[in-house]
């Protein structure tokens, strides 16, 4: 207990069961960020390091000594690299590390383990150990290996990689979270100085400072983490809004390759996965669908455009939004999408990359399918309504008469339909018009307009048909309607119209006018006993024969 070592040793062994502690907490929370489990490793393997550096000091013989060195190195050669994938987690972009990528990384620390714990037999990690015969306590000195080379070189560019990934954070980060950023960077730069000093000789009595200096560097951590949740509050944040996004989402880069996607797009294109990360959008969308990628993408004349703005001033991001609609079919029906395309700017203005937002719509397209129908069409025979007729009706009128095209109007109810309703009633009254729309709808050519007029009355413009061609178009109609009787449960009730043909003239140029003259012909087919067609009387002409 008296050994000059064990200030060294109290210090080490605090740091391992302060990150034993830090490892259980960490295991606790592990469902708060994606990057707890890998700190839980983190402080895991500080542990044993630091405890197995605390044995290796209290050791008594080099043999001792050795069995420490290599529980030390069960958790010292992974420590840099997890780091890396914390501070890829820390920036947001832990996701985009494949597992296969991951296990790579550890490559070299397993290697590590090997060639320590097989050194006695190779000498590939230490040339020799030996104890110092200058020291006050047993310590080792030694003569470093081949892979103790590759190993160092290996634990300083996962360090420094690290902490390139956070200094290059450090502008996007908000100033209230940079402390937490520092702590972070402190507790990663620390080992490293210290590792330094310690192979140029400059630590006391030649101890290693790197394991007592975990406690250190944990407790750094664990303020950072726990005190103002580094781990939470911007990458969580960040995450948990990207993936909760109800729209789904891809992130390209400037060669339009897939970077990152959110939970909503991968259910969109089931077959996006971490293996099709840097697979360009194209190749994806075209194995997922069979056809291009729907990229929105300006003219040529657009860019040059574009181009010649963002020379003289840069346009701001959302100035360059570009959007296209889609149809999608699936097993469920055709889907509609908003492609929407954001250029993702760099702080010197650059462009690197573009978010793509795939907005569903379909919702919204039913919706003003469903208003533009409500608009159009009457609801109970989905033929156009009197309003959207009359709209049609005209413009049709007016390029008849400027073009000199004939153009005439078929007006036409259904007779006795009152008597329908008293006797049979109101649902099978509303029957007989879906009835005789649907026996007149069949006999009507694609260029016909056909509406209902009123309750009962039905209105038929044919544009370029004159008032003959109308009125055998009506007797075809009379006849079809009284040869097809309504059929219900009870009964085949007998079912007729009466109908009231007119054409465009000078004096009736507007469809007012004209639906004027066929409500008067239809008057005249409703005087003569019913069931019968009509023709106006235009002026200047002798009355045309009713039939």
């Amino acid at each position: 207990m008296g050994s000059p070592n064990s200030p060294y040793i109290a210090i080490a062994a605090l740091a391992g069961v302060l990150n034993i502690l830090l490892a259980i907490y960490a295991g606790v929370k592990r469902s708060d960020f994606p990057g707890v489990r890998t700190f839980l490793w983190i402080a895991a393997a500080s542990a044993v390091y630091a405890l197995g550096y605390s044995f290796e000091l209290a050791g008594d013989s080099l043999e001792e000594i050795k069995f420490w060195v290599n529980v030390e190195y069960a958790g010292m050669p992974f420590i840099p690299p997890l780091c890396l994938i914390l501070a890829l987690h820390y920036v947001g972009v832990g996701k985009l590390l494949s597992r296969k990528a991951a296990a790579l990384l550890f490559l070299v620390p397993i290697l590590t383990l090997l060639a320590v714990t097989t050194n006695d037999e190779y000498h590939f990690f230490y040339v020799s150990m030996y104890l110092r015969e200058d020291a006050p306590a047993p310590l080792v000195d030694l003569e470093i290996g081949q892979w103790y080379i590759v190993h160092g070189v290996y634990t300083v560019a996962c360090l420094l990689g690290a902490s390139f990934l956070l200094i290059r954070h450090w502008k996007k980060t908000k100033k209230a979270y940079r402390k937490q950023l520092l702590a972070f960077l402190f507790s990663l730069l620390l080992p490293f100085a210290a590792a330094f000093l310690y192979l140029m000789g400059a630590t006391p009595s030649g101890m290693d400072p790197v394991p007592p200096l975990t406690c250190a560097t944990s407790l750094a951590m664990a303020w950072s983490i726990f005190r103002n949740d580094v781990l939470t509050v911007v990458p969580v944040a960040r995450d948990t809004i990207f993936d909760s996004m109800r729209d789904g989402a891809l992130v390209l880069d400037m060669a339009d390759r897939l970077v990152d996607y959110n939970r909503a797009a991968a259910e969109m294109i089931p077959s996006l996965a971490a293996s099709t990360i840097g697979m360009p959008i194209g190749r994806i969308w075209q194995s997922e669908k069979g056809t291009e990628f729907p990229l929105p993408r300006r003219s040529p004349e657009e860019e040059r455009a574009s181009r010649t703005e963002q020379a003289e001033e840069p346009a701001e991001p959302l100035e360059r939004q570009l959007e296209r609609q889609l149809e999608w079919p699936g097993p469920n029906g055709v889907s509609y999408y908003l492609i929407r395309s954001s250029p993702i700017v760099r702080d010197n203005g650059k462009e690197a990359g573009r978010i793509i937002v795939l907005i569903d719509i379909t919702e919204q397209r039913k919706l003003q399918e469903h208003l533009r129908r409500l608009a159009y069409f009457d609801g109970l025979t989905n033929i156009y309504n009197r309003t959207h007729f009359i709209q049609l009706g005209k413009q049709r009128l007016e390029e008849a008469l400027t073009e000199g095209r004939p153009l005439s109007l078929i007006l036409f109810d259904i007779d006795h339909f009152k008597s329908i309703n008293d006797t049979y009633g109101h649902e099978t009254g509303d029957d007989a018009i879906r009835h005789v729309v649907e026996v007149c709808r069949s006999r009507l050519g694609p260029e016909a307009l056909f509406g209902r007029y009123g309750g009962e009355e039905f209105v038929v413009c044919l544009p370029s048909e004159g008032i003959g061609e109308a009125a055998a178009l009506a007797e075809r109609l009379r006849r079809a309607v009284a040869a097809s009787p309504l059929e219900t449960a009870d009964a085949a009730i007998p079912v007729t119209a009466s109908f009231g043909v007119a054409e465009a003239t000078p004096a009736a140029g507007t469809i007012k006018a004209l639906l004027r003259e066929a409500d008067l012909a239809l008057y005249r087919s409703k005087a003569s006993g019913r069931n019968a067609v009509s023709l106006a009387e235009p002026l200047g002409r002798a009355a045309g024969a009713g039939t």
